[in-house]
């Protein structure tokens, strides 16, 4: 079975966030310090993490799509928060700058980093070689779990079911999308029979609505889901396992190993696992 990637908020709340191709900006995280480049003028930054350069002064940018819980969501103030807003603050207040988190949708945020429009993409982000080919990753930060929500009287049981489904629901421009929509004799299930969304949360309301007959997605986010809308069920095997890294600008290798090395510290003095332990819990 071949990977894919979706995280998306509840689904009242995913569905107030950004129409298609919105986009948002807000600043969070810690206070700057230290010397950052601003597009076009690019200076740099030193100290602990060496010399590297960010899109504008004092900030670090971030692009996502903040409907991926528990990682990238808003809150009903509007605000950002879950893992990867707090992991990329305290990654900013490493090397000395401001966060700043830009709001689109998926397929945007990466260009987004790969055009210099954002300095990091963070959005439950897998590795694929089509992607290596645009931009660089991180170290993985994470493993995410991909299931499949389905109703609880449907006729898919299994994963070998979801061969028989005539229609299955992904979010748009993931890995899942493109790996789900992909010929069956290459682990997919074709085309005709996958739908793209431009979220996970209107994925769910049209398997509600009986429009689809399955969605593919990520743990978390299914689990919330599946908790907001009575009648649905996350299949027991797991679809697949990724891994998760933050995406950079091609070439933008000062920068990456400044950010490796910062969350290589939160991971040794727990700072990680505290955030993680936050937003998820054990059950």
């Amino acid at each position: 079975m071949k990977k894919f990637l979706a995280l998306t908020m509840a689904l009242a709340l995913a569905l107030s966030l950004a129409a298609c191709g919105s986009s948002s900006s807000s600043s969070a995280g810690s206070s700057s310090q230290g010397n950052t480049s601003s597009a076009g003028d690019a200076s740099s930054a030193g100290g602990d993490y060496g010399e590297f350069t960010t899109v504008e002064e004092g900030k670090l940018i971030m692009s996502t799509n903040a409907a991926f819980p528990p990682y990238e969501m808003t809150t009903a103030s509007g605000d950002f928060e879950g893992i990867d807003v707090e992991v990329a603050g305290a990654i900013a207040q490493k090397l000395g700058l401001e966060l700043e988190i830009m709001d689109m949708g998926f397929d945007a945020a990466l260009t987004a980093v790969q055009n210099g429009q954002s300095d990091i993409a963070m959005a439950g982000i897998s590795v694929t070689p089509d992607r290596l080919e645009l931009m660089d990753f991180s170290d993985s930060y994470a493993t995410g779990v991909q299931v499949v929500i389905v109703k609880e009287d449907s006729p898919i049981q299994t994963l070998d079911d979801l061969a028989n489904a005539e229609m299955i629901g992904c979010p748009a421009a993931t890995t899942g999308y493109i790996y789900a929509s992909d010929t069956p004799e290459t682990g997919g299930y074709g085309e005709d029979h996958v739908t793209a969304y431009e979220n996970g949360a209107l994925a769910v309301m049209a398997l509600v609505g009986g429009q689809i007959d399955a969605v593919i997605i990520d743990n978390e986010p299914a689990k919330a889901f599946v908790a907001a809308n009575e009648g649905l069920k996350i299949l027991e095997t797991p679809w697949v396992e990724e891994d998760y890294a933050i995406g950079f600008a091609k070439g933008n290798t000062a920068l990456l190993e400044a950010v490796n090395t910062a969350v290589a510290e939160l991971k040794a003095d727990g700072t990680f696992q505290a955030i993680v332990d936050k937003y998820i819990t054990a059950e």
